[in-house]
């Protein structure tokens, strides 16, 4: 009987450990800091110098989000900050959000300062010089499952006629 209580003790613990690594592993790309580093290692790429995290732009972000939690509408706030929205059908973590953005450089032509596609300007939004602060949220959509993320920036980008860089 002390074996199978031991087993039974060892295996619930490797559970629990399992468990812990499977959900710390699930939001692990979701924390601030990995929001900044995915958009500061596209910034660098360019010579722009890096973001830095912003409660206040965070909670405006996570304020909007949870607007849309219940249908994650892809529609810009029209507020005071920069603004990229992310959703997708299936979990999408912060980090692959940003890359998805930072994606689309193949469509900006530096020469034109123009984008050969539309998609690009989420990009430069990433890379513009002038936004040095950042707060993104994340929240699962209620009526399907996905998942909607949008990062704000202070001071906004995307200025027609100036160069993200």
């Amino acid at each position: 009987m002390a074996l199978l209580m031991k087993m039974i003790s060892l295996s619930l613990l490797f559970f629990l450990t399992s468990s812990t690594i499977l959900f710390t592993s699930s939001i692990a790309q979701d924390l601030p800091q990995n929001f900044v580093d995915a958009h500061n290692a596209a910034r660098a790429q360019v010579g722009v110098g890096p973001v830095s995290w912003d409660e206040t732009v965070a909670n405006y972000a996570q304020q909007y989000a949870n607007q849309h939690i219940n249908d994650c509408q892809m529609v810009h706030s029209n507020g005071p900050y920069g603004e990229n929205l992310a959703w997708s059908s299936a979990d999408l973590s912060g980090t692959n959000a940003v890359q998805m953005w930072v994606n689309e450089k193949q469509f900006y032509d530096y020469a034109s300062n123009s984008c050969v596609r539309s998609e690009c300007r989420h990009y430069t939004q990433v890379v513009w010089k002038n936004s040095v602060k950042i707060g993104c949220a994340k929240v699962e959509c209620n009526n399907n499952g996905g998942t909607f993320i949008t990062c704000n920036y202070d001071p906004s980008g995307n200025y027609v006629n100036q160069r993200p860089y």
